[in-house]
């Protein structure tokens, strides 16, 4: 009767040894009927497949991240680290759970394309990418991929999502700032360099947002006694040919926007306003720990730790269209006082009160 048990149902004794099963069988003794013996060996074979799908390994998801700057940008490394880092907080974590995979642009147009189709080919549950540019050629590629972006500064005249409230697509993220925080910047230069009256605003204009930053800037130029200029900032050559002719007359100033090309071309700006004699204010405060004069701007790097959040839930089945874009919570303010003395500034001291860091 033995073996014509084990031919009938060999699974709940497959790892069984037979001295094992030679004690089970003989301790049922004669009571219990050959019927009810076969009930409940198929019961237990009934609930067999449960337990096997209960000691199957979990589900590995893949990330694509697609980052506008250089690998070795400090600010492309703080963005990544603070986004793994979130992931990890709720529960994701590389090697066990998730595979991520990463490519940095390093500002040219032609490797975000190139780059953006190898992450899309990899058919990825989602990805997180930073900047304007970015997001803009991941989604010419895929309206079925979810995409999660940050450091983007308007998401619907870059035609990214619908509104900011319903995206309505596969797209969602962090947005910079609102326009309003342009005026900031020209307030924060004047109380810094009060004799400035003449202010370049360097700006992308291939980007939506560089026009209207620049049209939110002159709107109110003329209240706080000063003339504004646009200056593109397409390439190196260009920039550094209208800066060298802005200069040339007195009393002037740089506005920074915070668009991808400058952040390319950070450390040349910086040296050309230091050049020139130029107060400059910038978005970010990595470009005051190279030695740009005084920053303003959210925290970027808080944009990557909060997008981890979207990206978990994405993950864990809600849609990009159901995820309002949503603006910044934390603002920084950075001064850089070695700029400043060079510059022949003196810093005052309710703004140097306000400062998030003071650089000496």
């Amino acid at each position: 009767m033995r073996e014509a048990l084990f031919q009938a149902y060999p699974n709940p004794f497959e790892n069984v040894s037979v001295r094992l099963c030679d004690a089970f069988f003989l301790s049922l003794g004669p009571a219990m009927r050959r019927r009810d013996f076969i009930t409940l060996i198929g019961g237990a074979a009934a609930s067999w497949p449960l337990y096997a799908r209960a000691q199957q390994p979990e589900r590995v998801r893949r990330i694509g991240v697609l980052i506008y700057r250089a690998v070795s940008d400090p600010e492309a490394m703080a963005a990544v680290a603070a986004f793994t880092q979130g992931l990890a907080d709720l529960g994701w974590t590389v090697g066990h759970n998730l595979q991520m995979e990463i490519r940095y642009g390093a500002g040219s147009t032609n490797a975000l394309r190139k780059y953006a189709t190898e992450l899309i080919a990899l058919a990825p549950d989602v990805v997180l990418t930073s900047g304007t540019p970015s997001a803009v050629e991941l989604q010419q590629l895929t309206r079925t991929v979810s995409i999660v972006f940050a450091q983007v500064s308007d998401p619907v005249g870059s035609g990214l999502v619908e509104s900011l409230a319903r995206p309505g697509g596969n797209t969602t993220g962090f947005m910079n700032f609102e326009y309003n925080l342009s005026v900031k910047w020209l307030e924060v230069l004047k109380q810094i360099a009060p004799s400035v009256t003449r202010i370049a605003v360097l700006r992308s204009s291939a980007n939506p947002s560089g026009n209207a930053e620049f049209g939110a800037i002159q709107a109110v130029a003329s209240t706080l006694g000063v003339e504004v200029s646009p200056i593109n900032v397409r390439d190196a050559s260009e920039i550094e040919r209208n800066i060298g002719a802005f200069a040339r007359s007195p009393n002037g100033g740089l506005i920074v926007t915070g668009s991808a090309s400058a952040t390319t071309h950070r450390e040349m700006i910086i040296a050309l306003a230091a050049r020139h004699k130029l107060p400059a204010v910038y978005t970010t405060h990595y470009d005051v720990d190279e030695g740009g004069l005084i920053s303003y701007g959210p925290d970027r790097v808080d944009q990557s730790r909060r997008a981890a959040g979207y990206v978990d839930r994405i993950l864990k089945g809600e849609k990009p269209a159901d995820l309002p874009v949503q603006a910044p919570t934390k603002y920084e303010l950075y001064i850089n006082l070695n700029t400043a003395k060079a510059l022949g500034l003196t810093v005052p001291q309710t703004l140097l009160a306000s400062a998030d860091k003071v650089i000496e």
